[in-house]
């Protein structure tokens, strides 16, 4: 089996369960799992591929709990610039109903590739509109091509305006046909293994897109296989008086009657929840994906992550959008997180190695994964390194490493194994040639915009 040695490092923190880090650190893998991490002179001293990491701070990779990769295709419409989350919706689904399996593909390819150099190693994605032979498919073998670690979600919409719902008809799916996929995926695809590098998701998209019918049969059926599912909740005021409106409850207690609760769910956003439903959310094991870049952007509010922490809820963070975020850098995900907790009043409110935290264990764990997110033996070898040399951390490296990254400016990974192999080196994805790539994303985004004209 192959082996890869880290040596050297200026700065390893492992986010281990003792909360362990070195100086002059590194670690050992063996094919693609972690099998000795620590001080450097504890290592061995040879390995089919050896990195020396001086000058550099390596992590556990970083982990995306939420994102729609396709989103990449519409970012800074004029129109949705200054818009509200359902306004924002009704300027987009028109934009989205032109996708095409070449759109998905590349789109993923695109949004993975900033993932990957921003330090991410594993990612979730949630979309959920599937026009023109589109096919979660194409987004499996665009994220398998790239070499990330991915928890694809089977999204859907079934509810459009003339039931209610708040997409157009044109986008939503026959409920039947939803489930009949949903099961094909997972005996298609769904690894339940430990290092699995692809796991399937079912998700629903919100409360005013899809039947109280379709919730329940997706979490029945997500169970029956042992998947997780995953949805939108309690985003935004507007969301909550549609759903008291609608069915006589909040979004929280309508997500409890329909079964949506418990350690194989997990909620993106949850800006608007009453302090007894985070608690009974937190008692559940519920987890939730941390938006703030979004929920700043849409004004959504300011979530309350203190109040989940303390509830027990699992916590990760996920980039969101790409239309609603405008980009997928997940550590400056984990400083806007930080610096939003503040704007609440409080500086103390989320330190910085808390932020990581929450990109890394949080993240496994909201995923409901226990091979990833640390640095120990028996660990996946998903780990990054970032340059500590880098113009955005000169002045802050030398007081804080680790804070550094998270205080100063983010930088990109200079560092990225996926799973024992190097995806990032030198700050340029391995395999991976851009500007063509670039080139054909940006014909397919003005396309798509133009058809709508």
């Amino acid at each position: 089996m192959p082996t890869l040695l880290v040596r050297h490092a200026a700065y390893l923190v492992a986010f281990d369960d003792a909360d362990q880090a070195w100086e002059d650190g590194g670690l050992f893998a063996e094919d693609h799992v972690i099998r000795a991490v620590g001080p450097t002179a504890s290592l061995p001293e040879t390995a089919d591929r050896i990195v020396d990491a001086r000058d550099r701070v390596i992590l556990p990779g970083l982990v995306n709990t939420h994102h729609h990769f396709t989103q990449t295709l519409t970012r800074a419409l004029p129109a949705a610039q200054d818009a509200d989350l359902f306004t924002w919706l009704k300027v987009h689904y028109p934009i989205w109903a032109g996708l095409t399996p070449e759109a998905v593909a590349v789109s993923t390819k695109i949004a993975v590739a900033e993932l990957l150099l921003s330090g991410c190693t594993t990612t979730s994605d949630h979309t959920y509109l599937w026009p023109n032979g589109a096919r979660l498919d194409d987004q499996i073998e665009a994220a398998a091509e790239m070499g990330i670690r991915f928890h694809a979600a089977r999204g859907s919409m079934s509810v459009g305006e003339s039931l209610g719902g708040l997409p157009p008809d044109s986008v939503v799916e026959d409920e039947a046909a939803i489930l009949r996929d949903s099961r094909r995926l997972i005996e298609t695809y769904h690894d339940p293994e430990r290092y699995a590098m692809l796991r399937i998701v079912l998700a629903p998209c919100s409360p005013f897109s899809v039947s109280p019918d379709l919730m329940r049969e997706s979490v029945a059926l997500a169970r029956s296989y042992g998947v997780h599912a995953h949805t939108h909740l309690a985003e935004t005021r507007d969301e909550d008086a549609y759903c008291r409106a609608t069915f006589a409850k909040s979004p929280v207690e309508l997500a409890e009657d329909l079964g949506w609760v418990g350690d194989d769910v997990w909620h993106a956003h949850v800006v608007h929840a009453a302090p007894e439903e985070i608690g009974r959310l937190g008692r559940s094991r519920t987890g939730i994906a941390h938006c703030p870049s979004s929920n700043m952007r849409l004004a959504s509010g300011i979530a309350p992550l203190g109040a989940w922490t303390r509830a027990g809820v699992r916590v990760g963070l996920g980039v969101d959008g790409s239309a609603s975020n405008d980009g997928s850098h997940l550590l400056a995900e984990a400083r806007q997180a930080m610096l939003l907790q503040r704007a609440t009043g409080d500086p103390a409110a989320l330190s910085a190695r808390a932020a990581l935290r929450l990109a890394t264990r949080g993240g496994a764990a909201t995923l409901g994964r226990d091979d990833i997110g640390a640095l120990a033996p028996g660990m996946a070898a998903d780990f990054v390194g970032y340059r500590l040399d880098a113009l955005g951390l000169a002045g802050g490296a030398v007081h804080d490493p680790l804070a550094a990254l998270v205080f100063c400016q983010p930088p990109g990974v200079d560092l990225s194994v996926v799973n024992g192999r190097v995806r990032v080196e030198g700050g340029r994805l391995v395999g991976v040639d851009l500007p063509p790539l670039i080139a054909r994303h940006n014909a397919i985004a003005r396309g798509l915009a133009q058809s709508v004209r």
